[in-house]
């Protein structure tokens, strides 16, 4: 390879990570914003796994109008192929082919988030708790295990004992959107994550169960936050303070308009909650 190939190469690999940190911002200011307090050298890891995930949720949950099922066989089979060719002309599958090999990510995990997201698509209703875990292990626990690779930079002691915390804080977040999202999932989209639940059954109690459910998730992945690596420690606190506040304002929230509404964190909230993050990182009082 010429000297000029080698530039070009390393202007579209340079090219294909800032193509996922811009989705990144386009589709989630708040991800995004908290992305940023990660250290430099593994923000560019991190806005790569953003997008493969994205691209794959966008193909189940907005191209309605298209062959989602042979879109999203498309999708794997293009990411495959970049894995064994070490490039591809989807500048996001090869931002995230080089993170998958760079940090040892393990296949298992990629397969596991394209079950869940098949899952999307043919199956609406989860009427088992084995079931729902199975489908938020692929959904979001998986995510968050694939970062905590980059994270730990190889030291496979660390990983293995943040995994489950890691775990934790992904079944956290996911089921708080389930819950911000119940008019979505359940009136347009007729899905629906927890067993037994529907528009006719879902009362102050389930709510107040799911709340405590979720509660004990997040107090079992702080204990993790707390050992995480400095270059991610305070990205991922900023990230759990904000679901915290939303799991706050959805426990305040009456069932019966938890199904009329999508709950939100004011923009002026998401500062402060920052701003709270920054000072206890400082203080080392995290």
């Amino acid at each position: 390879m010429n000297t000029d190939n080698v530039s070009n190469y390393v202007k579209y690999r340079s090219c294909s990570f800032d193509m996922s940190r811009a989705l990144t911002k386009r589709y989630s200011t708040s991800f995004y914003s908290a992305s940023n307090l990660f250290s430099e050298d593994i923000r560019p890891a991190i806005h790569s796994i953003y997008g493969f995930v994205r691209i794959a949720d966008e193909i189940v949950d907005s191209f309605h109008e298209h062959k989602q099922a042979e879109l999203l066989d498309l999708f794997e089979r293009s990411y495959y192929l970049a894995y064994e060719y070490g490039i591809s002309p989807n500048p996001i599958l090869h931002s995230f082919q080089l993170t998958v090999k760079q940090y040892g990510i393990p296949d298992e995990y990629i397969q596991a988030f394209l079950s869940s997201m098949r899952a999307d698509l043919e199956k609406k209703e989860y009427l088992t708790a084995e079931e729902t875990a199975k489908y938020i292990y692929g959904s979001a626990d998986v995510v968050g295990l694939m970062c905590l690779k980059v994270f730990c930079k190889g030291d496979e002691h660390l990983f293995a004992e943040l995994e489950g915390p890691a775990m934790r804080l992904g079944s956290a977040f996911q089921k708080v959107n389930f819950l911000r999202d119940l008019k979505e999932d359940c009136f347009v989209l007729g899905r629906n994550y927890f067993p037994h639940l529907s528009a006719e059954t879902f009362d102050e109690t389930m709510k107040g169960e799911l709340v405590r459910e979720i509660e004990a998730d997040f107090d079992e992945a702080y204990r993790g936050i707390q050992k995480l690596p400095k270059g991610a420690r305070l990205a991922v606190h900023t990230a759990y303070k904000y679901y915290r506040e939303l799991l706050a304002k959805i426990k305040r929230t009456s069932a019966d308009k938890l199904l009329k509404t999508r709950i939100r964190v004011p923009d002026f909230q998401k500062a402060m909650l920052l701003l709270s993050a920054l000072v206890k990182n400082k203080m080392h009082i995290l």
